[in-house]
């Protein structure tokens, strides 16, 4: 398992896939099947304004030390429970306890729940740009987002809205983890941009049915997402999974 993805799936497994899945309104083997096809979406994305030229890599080397240094990764219940109040995604996930969406699971301790699974500390404050999905998926996809969207969505049965709720959750996670990743190796810009290109790379190779849909993150064009998207798996999850 390549860097990246493998600190990813480390901090989504076990009840964490569950309040994402109940999150979005899915079940978790849907959910698990979405995140096997938006986590190397946003990864390819990723690398590709990083790779485009020198001013996107220092512009994602910027945005890292100043927002997602990987700190909120050592809480990621602190990190949901953001993501569950932030204006990016407002009232969707439901943060009352009353409501059953992700606020209720990351109840106290005493409640059994997700906060009490992570040790989430109460109150913990994180910067609205560190939990601003939408403001991070725009900037990853710009105008190709609707594709993306379609893709998560063909690859693993959610619907539109349910796919675009996920990507929400998962973008400053994943930025979290490139962040931490940057920082634990010393990573300037160009080396940055080296993690990302090789990590897409990793992922390509590994699921050869991404490399239709990379190729149209790559491209200025308007090309639709490949049917063979759809024969996503149990691809990434599963073999993480197996292997611990």
């Amino acid at each position: 398992m390549s860097g990246i993805t493998d600190l990813l799936l480390s901090q989504l497994g076990g009840g964490q896939m569950d309040a994402l899945a109940q999150s979005i309104g899915a079940p978790r083997s849907t959910t698990e099947r979405a995140m096997e096809a938006a986590i190397p979406a946003l990864i390819g994305g990723l690398a590709r304004n990083a790779t485009a030229s020198p001013s996107g890599a220092a512009s994602l080397a910027s945005a890292l030390e100043r927002d997602h240094d990987g700190s909120a990764l050592d809480n990621v219940g602190s990190l949901l429970g953001g993501l569950a109040g932030s204006g990016a995604l407002g009232g969707l996930l439901g943060g009352g306890k009353k409501s059953g969406g992700l606020g209720s699971l990351l109840g106290g301790s005493k409640k059994g729940g997700l906060g009490g699974l992570l040790g989430a500390a109460a109150g913990a404050a994180l910067s609205s740009r560190t939990t601003n999905g939408a403001g991070i998926l725009k900037h990853i996809f710009g105008g190709r987002l609707g594709k993306v969207e379609h893709m998560v969505s063909k690859a693993s049965g959610l619907d539109a809205g349910q796919a675009s709720k996920l990507l929400m959750m998962l973008a400053p996670i994943v930025m979290g983890a490139l962040g931490r990743l940057k920082k634990e190796r010393e990573l300037d810009a160009g080396g940055l941009a080296g993690l990302l290109g090789g990590e897409r790379e990793t992922l390509a190779n590994r699921q050869p049915e991404l490399g239709g849909f990379m190729a149209m993150l790559d491209s200025d064009g308007d090309g639709d997402v490949k049917d063979d998207v759809a024969e996503l798996g149990a691809g990434l999850l599963k073999n993480f999974m197996a292997g611990r």
